[in-house]
């Protein structure tokens, strides 16, 4: 009964991907507090954007293969698809009706001066992979094959095509799609190339191409292996992730001994993981390297997800601990603060591998209960001297020399 529509994986491609059209799409679950304060706001600039930019939602709860599609890993999540419909941007303004029709009509000029400009969204592979449409799928020849793809350490799914071929077109939006995604959710560590087969026929004979697409993957020192999986992008992204996630060490566990530390591991991740550990006169180096132990065996069970990774001493950052509301007691404690939308969520649950990985699931999809940083801004991290994987030693009390000192002549030293 009102202008948003409803999008599901059956009219999805249709409506949005297909159209000329800017669209504003909701991905929400019907479970989440904040999804359900953002709908009437949603509606009303449904309304008023009616006939101008069309906007839609998707139940990302139930139409989850949708969701992953996108990145979606939390709710809710407003995608802007412009001109670029294989690469949509993320929306960062206001949730009301109106800051959501100024960030609509904002996207909308940048639109029509890119078609003003010449910049098109076009999707043929001659566009795509020589980057005119700024897509991500990655043109490979004869000449450049062994250079990029075997002599690199990223993992490389590669479709085989021919221009003349049904199924290569079909393919060719979401082979297009799945690219940009896979870059940013993996940070290009794995790429997604295409060989036109017709002309670079060295490259089709030496993997025994025999039809089209054929798409096979490609580790560095390994055989190539043929892609057994669905050709939707879904199904694709899925497969890379897996390969990803499968390759990648675990991410690193990182000391905030500076403001600089904090920064470089939490401005490109949607998640900074921050634990803080008793004193190390509470635990020795012993318990201390166990609480740490248990961090990196979430860090790498998490490592898909592409999280940063901190811990800091009792009492070192309390600027931090003020801003998270832990300070001064119930060692260790945990937080998980996403940088862009200063938002934050504490570990209610043991500091154990069940109770972390419990409180984590629950903030991948959106369950868990969060809280705004302490005045919205990331509080002062101070400089201090990193463990240096010892235990801790008590300060050295100052001695007296009372030798030189005069006992009271009325003193009785018999007494003592």
């Amino acid at each position: 009964t009102d202008d948003v529509v409803e999008l599901t994986p059956s009219n999805f491609n249709r409506e949005v991907l297909q159209s000329d059209a800017l669209w504003l799409v909701e991905f929400y679950a019907p479970w989440c507090g904040h999804c359900k304060n953002l709908a009437p706001e949603w509606k009303k600039a449904a309304t008023a954007l009616k006939g101008v930019v069309k906007v839609g939602a998707v139940d990302a709860d139930q139409h989850n293969s949708l969701g992953g599609q996108y990145g979606i890993r939390g709710f809710p999540t407003i995608k802007v698809f412009g001109g670029n419909k294989n690469k949509p941007e993320e929306y960062q303004g206001g949730r009301t009706s109106q800051a959501i029709v100024d960030g609509a009509l904002n996207a909308l000029k940048s639109l029509v001066k890119d078609r003003l400009s010449g910049k098109t969204g076009g999707s043929s592979y001659k566009q795509v992979c020589s980057g005119s449409s700024g897509q991500d799928v990655v043109e490979l020849t004869d000449d450049n094959f062994d250079k990029l793809v075997l002599g690199s350490d990223d993992i490389w799914m590669v479709e085989f095509f021919a221009p003349w071929c049904g199924h290569c077109k079909n393919l060719e939006p979401e082979w297009a799609a799945a690219a940009s995604s896979v870059k940013d959710q993996t940070k290009g560590r794995v790429k997604l190339g295409a060989v036109d087969a017709t002309v670079h026929q060295g490259l089709a004979s030496r993997y025994s191409i025999r039809g089209f697409p054929t798409i096979k993957i490609f580790r560095k020192g390994e055989e190539p292996e043929d892609y057994q999986g669905g050709r939707s992008r879904g199904d694709i992204i899925n497969t890379a992730l897996d390969l990803f996630s499968d390759n990648a060490p675990p991410p690193e566990l990182v000391e905030i001994i500076n403001e600089d530390a904090l920064k470089k591991t939490c401005e490109d991740s949607q998640l900074c993981v921050i634990a803080v550990l008793p004193h190390i006169l509470d635990t020795g180096a012993a318990g201390r390297n166990d609480y740490l132990d248990v961090m990196l065996k979430m860090a790498d069970k998490y490592k898909k997800k592409m999280w940063g990774w901190l811990w800091t001493e009792a009492g070192a950052q309390m600027d931090l601990e003020a801003a998270l509301g832990i300070g001064g007691f119930g060692y260790p404690a945990m937080a998980a603060i996403n940088t862009r939308k200063m938002k934050f969520a504490l570990l209610r649950g043991s500091f154990s591998e069940t109770g972390i990985h419990e409180f984590l699931r629950e903030l991948s999809v959106g369950r868990g209960s969060t809280a705004t940083l302490g005045g919205g801004n990331m509080p002062k991290i101070s400089s201090v001297v990193a463990w240096d994987g010892k235990d801790g030693q008590l300060p050295l009390e100052e001695e007296y020399d009372l030798s030189d000192v005069d006992l009271d002549e009325d003193f009785d030293k018999d007494e003592l």
